[in-house]
């Protein structure tokens, strides 16, 4: 997928350090690292386990190969050391807002109701990690686990893509069940069989999307896109252009489809398939952008 050479046999462990390459797509460059496999323990230091899981845990999408014809078993192993770093896979941070403070003691407010926690359970937490003042706001019904990721506060939630490799040699049922799990991918390197689905589940697991910038009375640039974030607001595609932009901003207008809808602000959410015009205080600033 990278035209990068990285070493391959019959046998584990064949990759010994990082291999980077480069995933051209959709006009957009990703980085992608063959890091080597970890093993029981990896998270302790064995079998140099700290510096692969150190590298997984500054990327923005680990995409765990794993062996078809093997149990669900190594996936498990896999997990648990990437969890006793500090890694949450496929999870979103809790909604809690953690505040400690001087004095005051500990208060504790939850906009909803809290059927795995009570006030008691939260004290004794806090108390644990000797902290007797703060405010506490939760928002959403967590967990113990959660909850002491939050007060920790090192905590790296990364989405992860499950990907099954060596199809070719499993039953047609057996890739049925695995291309249903959830995050699951079925590939078969030999065959170079789903490949290109593979780097598409990739980009759509990252959540990138494309702005085009475009000059006034031009037509758009679709030969040099910005990538941002799915969720990125018209503020941070701003800052992608140029850093001016933001001080000098004045006001975006934002057309769905054909439909012109102005609306104006910086923190307006960019969605897939709008057009927007940026405004700033000097017209040579002024800007257009399509995302597509």
């Amino acid at each position: 997928m990278t035209n990068t050479v990285s070493e391959v046999a019959a046998y584990e462990f064949t990759t010994l350090t990082a291999i980077p390459g480069v995933i051209e797509y959709k006009g957009a460059r990703i980085q992608l690292l063959d890091l080597p496999g970890i093993v029981e323990g990896a998270s302790g230091g064995r079998g140099r386990g700290r510096q692969v899981v150190s590298t997984a845990k500054t990327s923005d999408l680990i995409v765990m190969m794993l062996d078809a014809t093997k149990s669900s078993e190594q996936r498990r192993l896999l997990e648990i050391e990437l969890d006793a770093v500090g890694i949450r896979l496929n999870r979103t941070k809790p909604d809690v807002v953690f505040k400690q403070k001087a004095a005051g003691g500990v208060t504790i407010n939850a906009t909803v109701k809290l059927t795995k926690l009570d006030e008691k359970a939260i004290k004794t937490i806090l108390a644990g990690y000797k902290i007797h003042n703060c405010d506490v706001m939760i928002r959403e019904d967590i967990t113990v686990d959660e909850l002491i990721d939050v007060l920790i506060g090192t905590r790296k939630y990364v989405p992860c893509l499950y990907v099954f490799n060596k199809i070719d040699a499993i039953s047609l049922e057996q890739v049925d069940k695995l291309a249903r799990q959830d995050h699951s991918m079925v590939i078969s390197c030999e065959v170079g069989l789903n490949l290109d689905q593979l780097v598409e589940k990739i980009w759509d697991s990252i959540g990138l999307v494309k702005v085009y910038t475009k000059k006034r009375g031009q037509h758009p640039d679709l030969k040099d896109p910005i990538c941002m974030r799915k969720g990125a607001t018209i503020e941070d595609v701003c800052l992608g252009i140029h850093r001016s932009l933001v001080p000098n901003f004045k006001y975006a207008l934002v057309w769905v489809c054909l439909s012109q809808s102005p609306r104006n602000g910086k923190n307006i959410e960019c969605a897939l398939g709008k057009i927007i015009q940026i405004f700033a205080s000097r017209s040579e600033s002024r800007a257009e952008s399509h995302r597509g």
